[in-house]
């Protein structure tokens, strides 16, 4: 038995900002062959499948959001209420009780009631992007993947169509409370974007209590268990996970997914070819290139894990990149027809598990099955510009040239 502390261990700091692209990739190789924990700025890094899991399903094991916001100094207003209130800070009955009532309205069956729109969205964004020509040249992450995905939420949620520039703009400053170095230099601007959504959600859950319609948070105002429903504050709350779950963290998977097919000819062509291969594109880049490559937890108790004792507050980073390429002997090539052995940890595990997935999966598999029928070559078109990789990891641009 052996306290961390003591470990001889490679040390990675995942808040490098010069980790992207091919430099990311090549760093995490590295880091992967050192064994299956590293240290890094705030505590651990777990590297390998079976710790990332382990440490993602423990009871004795939280997402450290009120100890993110005790760093920072954010002690009361918007922000605060935010996280407090916000699911993925809540444990216990409490949790289980807003994702027994909120399962329900996000299950594989419920979200399928979404696909058509996201289709038309998509259909519709790719023929603006294209035009009249048979072949055109763009940004596929300025002209396409930022707007698709807040067309649909909007969608979900209730929201008018064009509200969706707003929620996307809403969705990339809030999503920015996950990532330490815009904490400690665009707080205010963080704070800002947080009270404008919680002013305009409010209002929209009042108005689906007045006047349901058939969207997500109609559902949410009218689900009722055993007597047991959901408050106002709880449905704002909970808009806000959509929100924020589901617009930035979308359209940079689908932004990475669309760059892998690029690049890999062969991988185009087989998604050409069949079409009904896309639900397993999403899936592959799920886990080749996940958006989230490092999902924080802290400890509530002292816990043992191979004989490597951490204790209470220790902060760990799960390393879904390396956990997911740590799959029967190792899938370090993009491969949409290969039979993976586990489901990869992108989207979380265990009762934290993302609540938003389902619709995220129809969104993507909607996008790419439509590409796919639309376009007959899709190529790399100028330099890729990569985000950092702490907070939510998607591309700057992506320039694309396509022949419908």
């Amino acid at each position: 038995m052996a306290d961390a502390a003591d470990l001889d261990l490679p040390a990675f700091d995942h808040t490098d900002g010069s980790l992207r692209g091919e430099a990311f990739h090549q760093a995490m190789a590295r880091l992967s062959r050192g064994g299956w924990l590293a240290r890094g700025p705030f505590g651990y890094i777990t590297v390998d499948r079976e710790a990332g899991d382990w440490f993602l399903r423990s009871r004795s094991a939280i997402f450290p959001g009120m100890k993110i916001a005790e760093i920072f100094g954010v002690t009361e207003g918007p922000l605060y209420e935010e996280m407090a209130r916000n699911i993925l800070h809540i444990n216990g009955a409490d949790h289980s009780r807003l994702r027994g009532l909120v399962n329900p309205a996000l299950s594989p069956r419920a979200v399928e009631r979404y696909r058509p729109a996201a289709r038309r969205f998509f259909a519709g964004l790719l023929d603006e992007a294209i035009g009249d020509r048979g072949v055109a040249t763009f940004d596929f992450v300025e002209l396409i993947s930022r707007r698709y995905p807040s067309q649909v939420i909007a969608t979900v949620m209730g929201a008018p169509l064009e509200d969706a520039g707003r929620l996307y703009h809403w969705s990339t400053w809030i999503q920015k409370q996950f990532d330490a170095i815009a904490m400690a230099s665009e707080l205010p601007a963080i704070e800002q974007a947080v009270a404008e959504f919680y002013e305009y959600a409010t209002a929209l859950v009042a108005a689906r209590r007045e006047q349901p319609g058939d969207d997500l948070l109609s559902r949410l105002v009218q689900v009722e268990e055993e007597g047991d429903r959901l408050t106002d504050v709880e449905c704002v709350n909970l808009a806000f996970n959509i929100l924020v779950g589901g617009v930035d963290t979308t359209q940079a998977q689908l932004a990475h997914t669309v760059r892998l097919l690029a690049e890999r000819g062969g991988q185009w062509a087989m998604l050409r070819a069949h079409p009904e291969l896309a639900a397993a594109a999403v899936e592959e880049s799920l886990r080749f290139e996940p958006i989230t490559p490092f999902t924080a937890r802290i400890t509530t108790e002292e816990v043992t894990f191979r004989d490597v004792t951490f204790p209470e507050q220790t902060i760990l980073m799960i390393c879904s990149f390396t956990a997911n390429r740590d799959v029967d002997g190792g899938g370090v090539e993009f491969d949409i027809t290969a039979e993976r052995g586990a489901k990869p940890l992108t989207f979380g595990a265990g009762v934290h598990y993302c609540m938003g997935a389902n619709l995220a999966r129809v969104e993507l598999t909607e996008a790419l099955a439509c590409l796919a029928e639309t376009v007959s070559e899709i190529e790399i078109a100028g330099d890729v510009a990569f985000d950092s990789i702490s907070g939510i990891y998607g591309l700057e641009s992506l320039p694309l040239t396509v022949r419908r």
